[in-house]
């Protein structure tokens, strides 16, 4: 287990002589994309790496070009307008909910690198050359590409959707969570869950209660230790799957549990999901009669993973590093989410 360097997670294109050659308000005639593009943003969307556009036109006309070139669907969030590509790329990573850290942004324009760079310096900044050669960077190439990542943008795009019908809903939140249909499933990571759950250490930073990354042979390892789970969740609605948005690593030994590992996929971080959980483990741990600490280390980006911990009554202990839960006040399951899959990992009373 390590802490490893950011892996890009979201590249954003400018159009004009990057994405495609020419200038659209300049050109009488259709644009044609600059040699490379197409296979790279393809590929790209194949690894599940995110895709934008920050491009200083008309949006009306730039966005019918990219349907002519059948590349629309790729862009999640598209910001074409004449402001800042800075104030472009910040909107497009707070609808995504992603670290800056994890953007790359790809510009012709040596002055728009620079603004760029000068207002958000963890953004990586590349010239339109360099599409020749992103493919092969070791930055640009997710450890495992899985059935979940060629899936990425798609569920990213339901997210739009929920987001869309959640700001037209007039009413309390918790009544639109109970109209979504949620369904958790929780189960013991299985083989064909192994490489996704590492994924998950890799990809998560915001909802990640230590910032430790496990492999898939350290997770296989303690999926086949009597003294250790390793469970992963699951998400659906009305809408669609979320696919595996959650992963707990749970040391049972003697009459301690510990929660050595709690992060979640930031999608799912307004549903409730991480309070379901702990509500779960410590309702089991409560039954056990055992007691229950989770580890937990502060970082620059993990606030409130603390803030959920704090919420499901953790405090902090005399062990550094570790809280403590008098496992007291437990509150009810919310009634709008279903629970699938709770006595296999006997976090049920009906184990």
């Amino acid at each position: 287990m390590s802490v490893t360097a950011q892996k890009v997670k979201c590249v954003v294109w400018d159009l004009d002589n990057t994405l495609w050659q020419g200038v659209l308000v300049e050109s009488s005639s259709p644009m044609e994309p600059r040699a490379g593009v197409v296979e790279a943003i393809k590929e790209l969307d194949r690894r599940g790496i995110l895709q934008s556009v920050a491009s200083k036109n008309d949006f009306e006309p730039a966005i019918r070009e990219l349907h002519r070139l059948e590349l629309a669907q790729y862009f999640l969030y598209p910001q074409i307008d004449w402001s800042s590509k800075s104030g472009a790329i910040k909107m497009i990573a707070d609808q995504l909910n992603i670290g800056m850290d994890t953007f790359a942004f790809i510009d012709d324009q040596p002055f728009e690198r620079d603004e760029v760079s000068a207002v958000h310096p963890n953004v990586r900044c590349y010239p339109e050359t360099f599409v020749e050669m992103m493919l092969a960077e070791e930055s640009f190439m997710p450890l495992f590409v899985t059935e979940e990542s060629a899936r990425r943008r798609e569920m990213y795009q339901q997210d739009g959707a929920r987001h869309i019908a959640r700001e037209a809903f007039e009413g309390p939140e918790e009544a639109f969570l109970r109209g979504l249909d949620l369904v958790l499933t929780i189960k013991t990571a299985g083989e064909e869950d192994l490489m996704r759950a590492e994924e998950l250490t890799m990809r998560t930073n915001q909802l990640n209660t230590t910032g430790v990354t496990y492999s898939a042979d350290d997770l296989r390892d303690l999926v086949t230790s009597p003294h250790h789970q390793v469970v992963v969740a699951e998400l659906s609605d009305s809408y669609g799957s979320y696919g595996v948005i959650g992963l707990i690593l749970l040391s049972t030994a003697d009459n301690d549990w510990c929660i050595d590992l709690f992060l979640m996929s930031c999608r799912v971080m307004s549903r409730g999901v991480g309070g379901v959980l702990l509500t779960l483990i410590r309702q089991a741990a409560g039954r056990k009669g055992v007691k229950l600490k989770a580890q937990f280390r502060h970082t620059d980006r993990n606030r409130i993973m603390f803030i959920t911990y704090r919420f499901a009554g953790f405090s902090e202990s005399e062990e550094e590093g570790k809280l403590i839960n008098d496992l007291s006040d437990i509150a009810p399951l919310p009634d709008y989410i279903q629970i699938l899959g709770a006595e296999n990992v006997g976090w049920s009373e009906h184990v």
